[in-house]
Protein backbone atom coordinates (compact mmCIF):
# COMPACT_ATOMS: atom_id res chain seq x y z
CA UNK A 1 0.00 0.00 0.00
CA UNK A 2 3.03 2.63 0.66
CA UNK A 3 3.86 1.80 -2.40
CA UNK A 4 0.31 1.97 -4.12
CA UNK A 5 1.13 6.34 -2.53
CA UNK A 6 4.29 6.18 -3.75
CA UNK A 7 3.70 6.01 -7.12
CA UNK A 8 0.25 7.69 -7.50
CA UNK A 9 1.54 10.79 -5.50
CA UNK A 10 3.44 12.36 -8.26
CA UNK A 11 0.49 11.75 -11.04
CA UNK A 12 -1.28 14.89 -10.09
CA UNK A 13 1.14 17.45 -9.13
CA UNK A 14 3.25 16.69 -12.29
CA UNK A 15 0.02 16.99 -14.06
CA UNK A 16 -0.27 20.64 -12.97
CA UNK A 17 2.86 21.50 -12.81
CA UNK A 18 2.73 21.10 -16.37
CA UNK A 19 -0.52 22.93 -16.72
CA UNK A 20 0.98 25.54 -14.96
CA UNK A 21 4.11 25.58 -17.60
CA UNK A 22 2.70 24.48 -20.26
CA UNK A 23 -0.99 26.73 -20.82
CA UNK A 24 -2.38 29.65 -20.63
CA UNK A 25 -3.42 30.73 -16.77
CA UNK A 26 -7.17 31.05 -18.13
CA UNK A 27 -7.24 27.47 -18.76
CA UNK A 28 -5.82 26.02 -15.48
CA UNK A 29 -9.02 25.48 -13.76
CA UNK A 30 -10.17 23.50 -16.33
CA UNK A 31 -7.41 21.17 -16.96
CA UNK A 32 -6.73 20.42 -13.43
CA UNK A 33 -11.23 19.86 -13.01
CA UNK A 34 -10.25 17.25 -16.36
CA UNK A 35 -7.45 15.50 -14.19
CA UNK A 36 -9.54 14.88 -11.20
CA UNK A 37 -12.68 14.12 -13.02
CA UNK A 38 -11.21 11.72 -14.65
CA UNK A 39 -9.51 10.49 -11.10
CA UNK A 40 -13.15 10.25 -9.84
CA UNK A 41 -14.14 7.54 -12.70
CA UNK A 42 -10.98 5.80 -11.85
CA UNK A 43 -12.67 5.71 -8.41
CA UNK A 44 -15.84 4.73 -9.40
CA UNK A 45 -14.00 1.71 -11.83
CA UNK A 46 -12.30 0.36 -8.76
CA UNK A 47 -15.60 -0.49 -6.95
CA UNK A 48 -18.13 -2.63 -8.42
CA UNK A 49 -16.12 -3.12 -12.10
CA UNK A 50 -13.01 -4.32 -10.23
CA UNK A 51 -14.88 -6.25 -7.60
CA UNK A 52 -16.66 -8.16 -10.94
CA UNK A 53 -13.13 -8.59 -11.93
CA UNK A 54 -11.91 -9.73 -9.00
CA UNK A 55 -15.16 -12.67 -9.43
CA UNK A 56 -14.31 -13.91 -12.63
CA UNK A 57 -10.18 -14.01 -12.59
CA UNK A 58 -9.37 -13.66 -9.10
CA UNK A 59 -7.85 -10.90 -6.96
CA UNK A 60 -3.64 -11.35 -8.06
CA UNK A 61 -4.73 -11.25 -12.22
CA UNK A 62 -6.78 -8.38 -11.10
CA UNK A 63 -3.92 -6.49 -9.87
CA UNK A 64 -1.74 -7.95 -12.49
CA UNK A 65 -3.99 -6.58 -15.29
CA UNK A 66 -4.18 -2.80 -13.09
CA UNK A 67 -0.06 -3.02 -13.02
CA UNK A 68 0.16 -3.71 -16.49
CA UNK A 69 -2.17 -0.41 -17.56
CA UNK A 70 -0.05 1.61 -15.02
CA UNK A 71 3.01 0.19 -16.68
CA UNK A 72 1.23 1.39 -20.08
CA UNK A 73 0.56 4.64 -18.98
CA UNK A 74 4.07 5.51 -17.70
CA UNK A 75 5.25 4.11 -21.05
CA UNK A 76 2.93 6.44 -22.96
CA UNK A 77 3.99 9.53 -20.71
CA UNK A 78 7.91 8.80 -21.12
CA UNK A 79 7.36 9.13 -24.71
CA UNK A 80 4.71 11.92 -24.94
CA UNK A 81 6.06 14.41 -22.50
CA UNK A 82 9.05 16.82 -23.12
CA UNK A 83 11.44 18.37 -20.75
CA UNK A 84 12.35 20.49 -23.14
CA UNK A 85 12.83 24.76 -21.91
CA UNK A 86 12.97 24.53 -18.09
CA UNK A 87 12.05 27.37 -16.34
CA UNK A 88 15.77 28.98 -15.31
CA UNK A 89 15.61 29.71 -11.34
CA UNK A 90 15.48 33.85 -11.14
CA UNK A 91 18.76 35.19 -10.06
CA UNK A 92 18.25 35.95 -6.60
CA UNK A 93 15.51 33.97 -5.93
CA UNK A 94 15.22 31.20 -3.75
CA UNK A 95 14.41 27.60 -3.77
CA UNK A 96 14.44 24.67 -1.66
CA UNK A 97 12.81 24.91 1.84
CA UNK A 98 13.91 28.70 1.86
CA UNK A 99 11.64 29.30 -1.65
CA UNK A 100 8.43 27.71 0.39
CA UNK A 101 8.97 30.12 3.43
CA UNK A 102 9.04 32.61 1.25
CA UNK A 103 5.21 31.82 0.51
CA UNK A 104 4.28 32.15 3.74
CA UNK A 105 4.69 35.96 4.14
CA UNK A 106 2.62 36.43 1.20
CA UNK A 107 -0.40 37.88 2.47
CA UNK A 108 -2.64 36.45 0.12
CA UNK A 109 -1.88 32.96 0.31
CA UNK A 110 -2.73 32.81 4.20
CA UNK A 111 -5.91 34.17 3.37
CA UNK A 112 -6.54 31.28 0.92
CA UNK A 113 -4.72 28.56 2.77
CA UNK A 114 -7.67 27.99 5.21
CA UNK A 115 -9.99 27.35 2.09
CA UNK A 116 -7.88 25.08 0.55
CA UNK A 117 -7.67 23.00 4.59
CA UNK A 118 -11.83 22.97 4.47
CA UNK A 119 -13.03 22.57 1.01
CA UNK A 120 -11.97 19.39 0.19
CA UNK A 121 -12.61 17.95 3.62
CA UNK A 122 -17.01 17.53 3.84
CA UNK A 123 -16.92 15.74 0.42
CA UNK A 124 -13.55 13.30 1.76
CA UNK A 125 -14.37 12.64 5.35
CA UNK A 126 -18.10 12.35 4.86
CA UNK A 127 -18.07 10.29 1.80
CA UNK A 128 -15.28 8.04 3.35
CA UNK A 129 -15.77 7.74 6.65
CA UNK A 130 -19.51 9.26 8.18
CA UNK A 131 -21.66 8.59 5.02
CA UNK A 132 -22.11 4.88 5.09
CA UNK A 133 -22.30 4.62 8.84
CA UNK A 134 -25.39 7.56 9.24
CA UNK A 135 -27.51 6.27 5.84
CA UNK A 136 -27.49 2.67 8.25
CA UNK A 137 -27.88 4.03 11.96
CA UNK A 138 -30.45 6.29 10.89
CA UNK A 139 -32.23 5.49 8.08
CA UNK A 140 -31.38 1.65 8.24
CA UNK A 141 -29.89 1.36 4.90
CA UNK A 142 -28.23 -2.12 3.72
CA UNK A 143 -25.08 -1.97 2.09
CA UNK A 144 -26.35 -1.44 -1.24
CA UNK A 145 -28.83 1.48 -0.73
CA UNK A 146 -26.03 2.77 1.26
CA UNK A 147 -23.50 2.49 -2.24
CA UNK A 148 -26.50 3.75 -4.62
CA UNK A 149 -26.30 7.01 -2.04
CA UNK A 150 -22.44 7.53 -1.91
CA UNK A 151 -22.09 6.69 -5.55
CA UNK A 152 -24.99 9.87 -6.68
CA UNK A 153 -22.36 12.09 -4.23
CA UNK A 154 -19.34 10.35 -5.80
CA UNK A 155 -21.13 10.87 -9.25
CA UNK A 156 -21.50 14.81 -8.46
CA UNK A 157 -18.02 15.23 -7.44
CA UNK A 158 -16.94 13.84 -10.40
CA UNK A 159 -19.75 16.42 -12.54
CA UNK A 160 -18.40 19.48 -10.44
CA UNK A 161 -14.73 18.76 -11.61
CA UNK A 162 -15.59 19.11 -14.75
CA UNK A 163 -18.01 21.65 -14.78
CA UNK A 164 -16.25 24.30 -12.67
CA UNK A 165 -13.48 25.34 -15.15
CA UNK A 166 -15.63 25.97 -17.77
CA UNK A 167 -18.17 28.06 -15.73
CA UNK A 168 -14.61 30.01 -14.29
CA UNK A 169 -13.81 31.36 -17.65
CA UNK A 170 -18.11 32.52 -17.77
CA UNK A 171 -18.66 34.14 -15.01
CA UNK A 172 -14.72 35.65 -14.85
CA UNK A 173 -14.38 35.11 -11.12
CA UNK A 174 -12.87 32.85 -9.00
CA UNK A 175 -13.21 34.32 -6.06
CA UNK A 176 -17.32 34.14 -6.69
CA UNK A 177 -17.07 31.31 -7.90
CA UNK A 178 -15.34 29.43 -5.05
CA UNK A 179 -17.56 31.27 -2.31
CA UNK A 180 -21.15 31.11 -4.20
CA UNK A 181 -20.82 27.31 -4.16
CA UNK A 182 -18.77 26.85 -0.96
CA UNK A 183 -21.59 28.97 0.89
CA UNK A 184 -23.91 26.51 -0.58
CA UNK A 185 -21.77 23.40 0.69
CA UNK A 186 -22.06 25.23 4.24
CA UNK A 187 -26.03 25.25 3.45
CA UNK A 188 -26.15 21.65 2.45
CA UNK A 189 -23.94 20.56 6.02
CA UNK A 190 -27.38 23.37 7.84
CA UNK A 191 -29.75 20.88 6.13
CA UNK A 192 -28.21 17.37 7.09
CA UNK A 193 -27.48 18.90 10.91
CA UNK A 194 -30.86 20.53 11.15
CA UNK A 195 -33.17 17.56 9.43
CA UNK A 196 -30.73 14.68 9.85
CA UNK A 197 -33.56 11.85 10.10
CA UNK A 198 -36.42 13.67 8.38
CA UNK A 199 -36.30 11.71 4.91
CA UNK A 200 -33.56 9.60 3.20
CA UNK A 201 -34.12 11.36 0.35
CA UNK A 202 -33.59 14.92 1.58
CA UNK A 203 -30.12 13.48 3.41
CA UNK A 204 -29.30 12.02 -0.24
CA UNK A 205 -29.92 15.26 -2.05
CA UNK A 206 -27.96 16.86 0.52
CA UNK A 207 -25.01 14.53 0.23
CA UNK A 208 -25.10 15.50 -3.58
CA UNK A 209 -25.10 18.66 -2.99
CA UNK A 210 -21.90 18.58 -0.91
CA UNK A 211 -20.84 16.51 -3.31
CA UNK A 212 -20.85 18.73 -5.66
CA UNK A 213 -20.46 22.11 -4.36
CA UNK A 214 -17.77 21.45 -2.27
CA UNK A 215 -15.67 20.54 -5.00
CA UNK A 216 -13.83 23.63 -6.11
CA UNK A 217 -10.30 22.15 -5.49
CA UNK A 218 -9.22 22.57 -8.95
CA UNK A 219 -9.84 26.19 -9.07
CA UNK A 220 -8.56 26.98 -5.57
CA UNK A 221 -5.56 25.43 -7.18
CA UNK A 222 -5.71 28.03 -9.69
CA UNK A 223 -6.02 30.82 -7.33
CA UNK A 224 -3.04 29.83 -5.56
CA UNK A 225 -1.26 28.35 -8.56
CA UNK A 226 -1.52 32.30 -9.68
CA UNK A 227 0.05 33.36 -6.50
CA UNK A 228 3.19 31.32 -6.84
CA UNK A 229 6.49 32.38 -8.57
CA UNK A 230 7.70 30.44 -11.65
CA UNK A 231 10.38 29.06 -10.12
CA UNK A 232 8.43 27.35 -7.40
CA UNK A 233 5.63 26.09 -9.60
CA UNK A 234 6.19 22.46 -8.87
CA UNK A 235 6.63 23.05 -5.01
CA UNK A 236 3.93 25.69 -4.07
CA UNK A 237 1.46 23.61 -5.73
CA UNK A 238 2.52 20.41 -3.85
CA UNK A 239 2.19 22.74 -1.04
CA UNK A 240 -1.38 23.64 -1.29
CA UNK A 241 -2.33 19.91 -2.50
CA UNK A 242 -0.66 18.88 1.04
CA UNK A 243 -2.40 20.99 2.94
CA UNK A 244 -5.86 19.71 0.89
CA UNK A 245 -5.34 16.11 2.17
CA UNK A 246 -4.06 17.44 5.17
CA UNK A 247 -7.29 18.72 6.39
CA UNK A 248 -9.06 15.83 5.12
CA UNK A 249 -6.89 13.43 7.10
CA UNK A 250 -7.46 16.42 10.33
CA UNK A 251 -11.19 16.49 10.02
CA UNK A 252 -11.18 12.53 9.99
CA UNK A 253 -9.14 12.61 13.17
CA UNK A 254 -10.92 15.87 14.89
CA UNK A 255 -14.57 14.04 14.22
CA UNK A 256 -13.05 10.22 15.30
CA UNK A 257 -12.64 11.97 18.51
CA UNK A 258 -15.25 13.74 19.00
CA UNK A 259 -17.08 10.65 18.74
CA UNK A 260 -15.02 8.72 21.16
CA UNK A 261 -15.60 11.37 23.62
CA UNK A 262 -19.59 10.91 23.43
CA UNK A 263 -21.40 8.47 25.59
CA UNK A 264 -21.65 5.28 23.98
CA UNK A 265 -25.97 6.02 24.35
CA UNK A 266 -25.62 9.08 21.78
CA UNK A 267 -23.54 7.63 19.48
CA UNK A 268 -25.43 6.16 16.09
CA UNK A 269 -28.38 8.92 17.13
CA UNK A 270 -29.55 11.30 14.93
CA UNK A 271 -28.74 14.12 17.11
CA UNK A 272 -25.24 12.44 17.06
CA UNK A 273 -24.94 12.47 13.26
CA UNK A 274 -26.23 16.30 13.47
CA UNK A 275 -23.26 17.32 15.47
CA UNK A 276 -20.72 16.07 13.00
CA UNK A 277 -22.24 17.90 9.99
CA UNK A 278 -22.52 21.22 12.05
CA UNK A 279 -18.83 20.55 12.66
CA UNK A 280 -18.30 20.27 8.93
CA UNK A 281 -20.42 22.94 7.96
CA UNK A 282 -18.61 25.28 10.92
CA UNK A 283 -15.17 25.03 9.51
CA UNK A 284 -16.14 24.97 5.87
CA UNK A 285 -18.22 28.21 6.85
CA UNK A 286 -14.78 30.02 8.99
CA UNK A 287 -12.91 28.79 5.64
CA UNK A 288 -15.06 30.87 3.16
CA UNK A 289 -15.27 33.87 5.56
CA UNK A 290 -11.76 34.45 5.54
CA UNK A 291 -11.37 33.77 1.78
CA UNK A 292 -13.95 36.33 1.15
CA UNK A 293 -10.95 38.86 1.99
CA UNK A 294 -8.57 37.44 -0.53
CA UNK A 295 -8.27 38.99 -3.51
CA UNK A 296 -10.07 38.21 -6.73
CA UNK A 297 -7.00 36.68 -9.79
CA UNK A 298 -9.40 37.90 -12.23
CA UNK A 299 -10.03 35.24 -14.89
CA UNK A 300 -7.77 36.53 -17.93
Amino acid sequence: MAFLGLGGAPVLMAAYFIFARAYPAALFSTLAGVIIGVGCFGNLAGSAPLAFVVAQVGWRAAMGGVALMAIGVAVALAFALSNQNPTPKPVGQALGSAGLLSLFRNKQVLLILPMIIVNYAPNAAVRGLWAGPYLADVFGMDAQMIGNVTMGMALTMAVACFAFGPLERLIGSKKILILGANTIGVLACAVLWAWPDSAWQISALALAALGFFCSTYPVIMAHGQRLVPAHLTGRGITLFNFFCIGGVGLMQFATGKMAAMMPAVFLGTPDFYAMIFASFGLVLAVGTVIYAFALDPKTS
